[in-house]
Parts: structure tokens; C-alpha cells; sequence
């Protein structure tokens, strides 16, 4: 970071007469910041303050020596913009912190704090990173930011809150291709036991008598046997929906879209085809139940 001059503009909240470095940013606004605080709290300023200075080698590194080594009102050129100084300085500082905006501004952020080596913003930005909000809305990228930084509780609420997503959607190729295969296997593991173990589940004849037992004949005459064709369709919609949003959320329930599928209203429509019989093939109800028990079933986070 080499020296600067520029134009005194000073941001209103780093114009302190006291502090004795100046920083400057891309749009040539001043901060003022202590010395001592960028020494504490960040590993770069640390590094760099502690270098020898032209004509004066330094023996101490106590800190003490290294501050009064600094030249009085230093002014450094940190190629940032007014944006991340005006979040990262406060959380350097101890300052009030506006409320986060977007991803974007807090990942933005989290890269100059890592750049500078500040574990004080870091620690604080990573509380913020999963809240409500920034989980619904980009669950993908909350995962990828934990697995870089190695946050093992937060990447398994993100890796939770991804099953609404389909990984195989084109959308998700820019996020995807920047996470490296280690920290991206967890997560489609997660996506693929879910589909899977939903198919052994709503395949199994213990959970689906009616359904999956063969032969299995029509429980109100005890005759007719069950032509299961409508709930072998069903299921197949089913395992295609699960594939799309693992999270299951839409399947087993008594209204929704996944209602309205053809499979399904031909599945509850179903009816034992012996005159006098019309008994219905299906418990709708029961089977409706018994699909929800699979999903409550599934994993829902990554193995850490």
C-alpha cells in the first residue's frame, strides 16, 4: 500500500484530529484511524507497520516501538472504495454498524476483512451471514462463503436451506463452479440421499400396502385385484418433483399444485373396477400421511 497525496476530504465519521494514519479510497475520500487500532486488528497493517521505515531499522517489536516509529498523519492509499471503508472501518473500530443490505454488499465485505486479515469483522460479518432473510433468498451462496471460511454449523443450516433449490438448474452454475469439488461433494450428496432414500420409501410395500404388494386385491370386495398403474405414475411425479426440490415440501399434502397433478386426482380417483363393488383403491388420506412421514424421514444437512 504505497503513500498517497491527495485532497483533504475527510469522511464525517474518521476526522479525528487524534488519529494519526489517514487512509484514502478509490474516490480519494480521507479516514482517520488510529494507529494503534489498525495495528491490533488487522494482520496486513501489522505487517506493513512493522517493516522498516527509510533510514531507521527497528529492533523492538513491541508495539509501543512500532507506533512511535509511524510517521505522524501517514496517509495510505488502500485501493478500496467509500462503500467497504464506510462498512469495514466502523467494525475495525468498534463503531454502530448500519443494517446489512444485501449479499452482495456483506460478501464484498467479508473479501476485503479477509484481504486485510481482521478475525474482529469477520466474527462479526459471520453472525450476520446467516440471518432469515439472506437464508431464503440465497441459500447457495450462505453455503459457499461458509465453506470458504470453514464455518461448519452455518454451511449445515445453508446446506438445509439449499433443498429448495435444483442444483441442476443453469442459474446455479456461476456459484457452483467457484466452490471447489471438496467443499461442493457434502451438498450434492445431501441432494442425492434425499431423492434416493424418498424412492426406496414410497417403494416400499410395508409402508404402501395397497399400493406396492403384489397381488393385492381391492380391500372392500376382497376380489378385484389392484391395477396399480395410476400409483406407479404418481410416484414417478414424485420422484421427478423431489429431484427438483429436495426439500419435499410440496409432496403429501392435501392441497397445492402437486394436489392438481393429473397422477394424482387419476390416483384418489381410482376405483375397483367389480359391478357393485367402486371401492376406492387408495386411502388418500392414510397415503397422503405416510408420504410426509418419508419426507420427515430424509437428512437435512451435510455430514460435517
Amino acid at each position: 500500500m504505497p503513500i498517497a497525496s491527495c485532497s483533504r476530504t475527510y469522511h464525517p465519521s474518521f476526522s479525528s484530529l487524534e488519529a494519526d494514519v489517514v487512509l484514502r479510497s478509490t474516490e480519494g475520500t480521507l479516514y482517520r484511524v488510529d494507529s494503534y487500532t489498525l495495528l491490533t486488528t488487522s494482520g496486513l497493517f501489522e505487517t506493513m507497520f512493522r517493516l522498516p521505515q527509510p533510514k531507521t531499522q527497528y529492533e523492538s517489536s513491541s508495539d509501543c516501538q512500532v507506533l512511535a516509529d509511524i510517521r505522524e498523519t501517514e496517509e495510505i492509499d488502500v485501493y478500496e472504495s467509500d462503500d467497504v471503508l464506510e462498512r469495514l472501518l466502523p467494525l475495525l473500530c468498534g463503531l454502530v454498524m448500519p443494517r446489512w443490505n444485501t449479499l452482495d454488499q456483506v460478501e464484498r465485505i467479508l473479501t476485503v476483512a479477509e484481504k486485510w486479515d481482521t478475525p474482529g469483522p469477520i466474527a462479526s460479518i459471520r453472525s450476520a451471514l446467516t440471518s432469515p432473510h439472506f437464508l431464503r433468498s440465497e441459500p447457495l451462496r450462505i453455503y459457499a462463503l461458509a465453506k470458504h471460511f470453514d464455518w461448519p454449523e452455518e454451511a449445515k443450516l445453508a446446506s438445509t436451506h439449499t433443498l429448495t433449490l435444483d442444483l441442476h438448474d443453469p442459474s446455479h452454475a456461476p456459484i457452483l463452479e467457484r466452490m471447489s469439488s471438496k467443499d461442493l461433494l457434502p451438498l450434492l450428496q445431501l441432494h442425492r440421499a434425499r431423492r434416493d432414500q424418498f424412492r426406496l420409501l414410497i417403494d416400499s410395500p410395508e409402508r404402501f400396502t395397497a399400493g406396492n404388494s403384489s397381488p393385492y386385491h381391492c380391500s372392500r370386495c376382497g376380489v378385484t385385484q389392484l391395477d396399480n398403474h395410476t400409483w406407479r405414475e404418481l410416484k414417478n411425479a414424485m420422484f421427478l418433483e423431489i429431484d427438483r426440490r429436495p426439500l419435499g415440501d410440496t409432496l403429501g399434502v392435501a392441497c397445492g399444485e402437486s394436489a392438481e397433478w393429473p397422477e394424482s386426482l387419476a390416483c384418489w380417483e381410482a376405483k375397483c373396477k367389480k359391478e357393485g363393488c367402486g371401492g376406492f383403491n387408495y386411502d388418500r388420506i392414510a397415503t397422503l400421511r405416510q408420504i410426509r412421514n418419508c419426507i420427515d424421514s430424509l437428512p437435512l444437512t451435510i455430514e460435517v
